[in-house]
């Protein structure tokens, strides 16, 4: 493994953790527990949100698969460094999304929600951007390993940047 790449496995290993770890003490913070940060989303729409996670989660491993083990960091025509950004953007607000939807459920206010909103935009607008690198890349072999990355972060996404930035909040404040 080249440096570049070993720096975007600590990136995804902490980024990673960081966001898990928001998760786990956010579902353990809130006396509602995973109900309440459901807010007003329907009952029937949350198991296709459940089906989503698992589809999207399958699609971060694929592409970040192919970015650390597949993808050549020397020689590109873009800065492999590029994913360092992308994936920052990713994980960052990533983390933060519950800590500051517990905030808001428990003490409701259009700041708080602005930050909400944000954090979800930025994951959206992340991800957005890793389909356009991944597409972007000209490389000598587009082969499954490819298509499949870029099929992960096309699904990825989608779910991050119309499903979560879009859909749930409003949704959530019904």
């Amino acid at each position: 493994m080249s440096t570049p790449q070993i720096i975007l496995l600590v990136i995804n290993i902490f980024g990673g953790a960081a966001v898990i770890g928001s998760y786990i003490y956010g579902l353990n913070a809130q006396a509602g527990g995973a109900n309440a940060l459901w807010g007003g989303v329907p009952e029937n729409i949350r198991s296709l949100y459940g089906v989503s996670m698992i589809l999207s989660a399958l699609g971060y491993f694929a592409f970040l698969y192919f970015i650390l083990f597949r993808l050549n960091p020397s020689g590109l025509n873009l800065e492999y460094s590029i994913f360092y950004v992308i994936f920052l953007v990713i994980l960052i607000p990533s983390a933060l999304w519950m800590p500051l939807t517990n905030i808001y459920i428990g003490s409701p206010g259009p700041g708080v929600w602005v930050g909400v909103r944000t954090v979800l935009a930025l994951v959206g607008l992340g991800s957005i951007g890793l389909v356009w690198a991944l597409l972007a890349l000209q490389i000598d072999s587009r082969g499954a390993a490819y298509w499949l990355a870029v099929s992960g972060a096309a699904y990825f996404a989608f779910h991050t940047a119309i499903l979560d930035a879009v859909v749930w909040p409003l949704l959530f404040k019904h």
